[in-house]
């Protein structure tokens, strides 16, 4: 277990939190929900057939029955009312599972949410985005993830933070200067340490010409123009923002290259390739995707997540929600 996510359950544990899972039908959701109930890193409801799910100090909701069914359905036909939804439409949309968290966490009966061990991206952000609404101050909500690695020559002693990689297809300047400052904020959240952010590309420091060196290079700008305070430099190859040795070489005098800890990629194809290959090729802890923007914690997971992973993704969700008094 890496030190980060050792933190996290600790965080976790100190102030505990109401976590809804709500595939209650994935055999890696039970098992993981068996290993945070017996660690007591958060108190956890999930949504499933009571029946069928028994797992010591779980609460376990059917969706369709659930004693709140009718009340969060009022609440969600007023909610949408401008969108003409009806009571008797609203009532049939709670009866989604993913709808129904979500439902639960807006009337603070949890705390946060934490899904798609079997669903899409989509079908985790869409009823977020149309009940939670962004974080005040937010301009787009942006996926990324924390990687651990043993390669304690990287980042902060082997840990990464790696965005967009899960949400944003292809961010134009101005949305990739506002992932990079809100993974920034997202880093020295989560780190308690000084961000030092590496814009992405093909080119180092304009080495190269082209339409994704020109955004990245803009992207760059804007960022400092927003948060000048911010140690964020671009734009970078990869070896540039990690490797001393090539960062003396291609941009020297750079406060980023050499030892950049929060990798901002350029686009979603590049990203989501890029955790992925440090995932299986360094054997790295993937820990993500952690949305931010979100007016509450609701978190995305891979498809191919482990339950090891979404224990992960539980600890750290427990901990944003520690922000929400």
């Amino acid at each position: 277990m890496s030190d980060f996510l050792q933190r996290m359950k600790d965080k976790a544990k100190a102030d505990k939190k109401t976590i809804v899972l709500p595939e209650g039908e994935d055999p890696r959701v039970l098992e993981a929900a068996a290993e945070i109930s017996a660690e007591g890193i958060a108190d956890l409801i999930i949504l499933g057939d009571p029946d069928k799910i028994n797992i010591k100090g779980v609460t376990v909701i059917d969706p369709k029955n659930g004693g709140k069914h009718e009340a969060y359905a009022e609440k969600f036909a007023e909610l949408r009312a401008k969108k003409g939804v009806t009571l008797e439409q609203a009532r049939e949309q709670l009866d989604d599972a993913t709808y129904y968290a979500t439902m639960m966490v807006k009337m603070g009966d949890a705390d946060g949410l934490v899904s798609g061990a079997c669903h899409s991206t989509a079908n985790t952000l869409r009823p977020a985005l149309q009940i939670l609404k962004t974080a005040p101050g937010t301009k787009l909500v942006s996926a990324f993830f924390i990687m651990c690695t043993d390669k304690e020559e990287y980042g902060e002693d082997g840990t990464l933070l790696l965005a967009d990689c899960g949400l944003n297809i292809a961010p134009d300047a101005e949305e990739l200067s506002e992932i990079a400052i809100d993974s920034a904020n997202s880093w020295k959240f989560f780190m308690h340490d000084e961000p030092r952010v590496a814009m992405l590309s093909f080119s180092t420091m304009g080495s190269a010409k082209g339409d994704i060196p020109t955004k990245v290079q803009e992207a760059t700008r804007l960022a400092n123009e927003k948060a000048p305070e911010l140690a964020l430099d671009g734009d970078l190859q990869l070896d540039a923002a990690l490797v001393q040795s090539v960062a003396d070489l291609k941009a020297p005098g750079s406060k980023v290259a050499g030892k950049a800890n929060v990798l901002i990629f350029p686009d979603l194809e590049a990203g989501n390739i890029g955790y992925k290959l440090v995932q299986r090729f360094a054997d790295a802890e993937a820990y993500g995707p952690i949305l931010q923007g979100i007016a509450r914690p609701v978190n995305d997971l891979s498809r191919g997540c482990s339950a090891e992973d979404i224990v992960g993704v539980v600890a750290i969700t427990a901990v944003q929600a520690q922000l929400y008094k």
